[in-house]
């Protein structure tokens, strides 16, 4: 199988601004994380965000192909939902509009639906549910499309938090023998979706700062990214020569993105080159932080 999300050089422009300009990253794992990414990103792998230059495929192929060839399906968080339809309605008719026929369409939306756990909610309205049972209801109907692949935008909010652990838990099993790319800020490392993922990225608007298993990327006390103003390039000089390591990123015409690697040094010597160096910094991320 190809891998699931690629992009090459993608830009990607909301509201006539670009949003993301040069990003570039290839998925290795079946289960990934991706953190931080803009929204935007998530509605082109979705093939709703046509990118303005390079490229983004979902199995090899443009995200709109990949829709219309069954390749892959995807799950937003929170969409407008008939509110008199049923789990079991939602589900069927998410599996006709990709082709299938009428008693197929029935034996995928009954399977789907048994994976999320929501057979005793099949037959209820929408508008009766709960946040969390509404939200399985959406990963059921993107389930019954029968795409091996799905992407799915993730979020806790609204949702207590034995509910939200329960439905990572059950996604997470539900998604054992498919592919899936979830797109969320920020994930506890303990949660079933991150214990069950094999490959985290961390993307800050279009660079890619971490790419590795959920583990190795929490235990990177010592990785750090900044915003940096004035003399950028003087600036990782210095950090590398006093023993730590620095990689541009992409920036602004005011900042550029910054990787740091502490090496030796502390977070108070960050801002003590920057002075040195006529540089500020004008923000500092850790990237473990991404994990709640």
């Amino acid at each position: 199988m190809a891998q699931a999300l690629t992009a090459s050089t993608l830009r990607l422009d909301h509201e006539g601004l670009p949003a993301v300009d040069g990003l570039t990253f290839a998925t290795t794992g079946q289960h990934v994380l991706l953190l931080g990414a803009p929204r935007v990103v998530f509605a082109a792998a979705a093939g709703l965000e046509a990118p303005a230059r390079g490229t983004m495929c979902v199995q090899g192929v443009a995200p709109r192909l990949a829709v219309r060839a069954g390749l892959a399906a995807s799950a937003f968080l929170d969409p407008p939902l008939p509110p008199r339809w049923t789990p079991r309605l939602l589900a069927t008719w998410s599996a006709r509009l990709v082709g299938h026929g009428r008693s197929v369409a029935r034996e995928l939306a009954v399977d789907a639906l048994r994976r999320l756990e929501l057979t005793h909610l099949a037959d209820t309205r929408i508008q009766h549910l709960p946040t969390a049972a509404k939200r399985a209801s959406v990963l059921s109907a993107a389930i019954a499309t029968g795409a091996m692949t799905l992407l799915v935008e993730w979020s806790s909010t609204g949702v207590a938090d034995p509910q939200a652990r329960a439905l990572a838990r059950v996604f997470a099993k539900a998604m054992a023998d498919r592919h899936s790319v979830v797109f969320t800020g920020r994930i506890s490392l303990d949660s079933p979706l991150a214990l069950a993922a094999d490959e985290t990225l961390i993307v800050d608007g279009s660079s890619v700062l971490a790419q590795d298993t959920p583990a190795e990327v929490a235990a990177r006390t010592q990785s750090h990214w900044l915003s940096v103003a004035g003399q950028v390039d003087k600036f990782v000089e210095s950090v590398r020569a006093a023993g730590g390591r620095a990689d541009l990123g992409h920036g602004t015409a005011r900042t550029q993105r910054v990787r740091v690697d502490l090496g030796p040094l502390a977070i108070g010597d960050l801002f003590r080159i920057a002075a040195e160096s006529n540089a500020v910094v004008i923000e500092l991320r850790s990237i473990c932080t991404m994990f709640a």
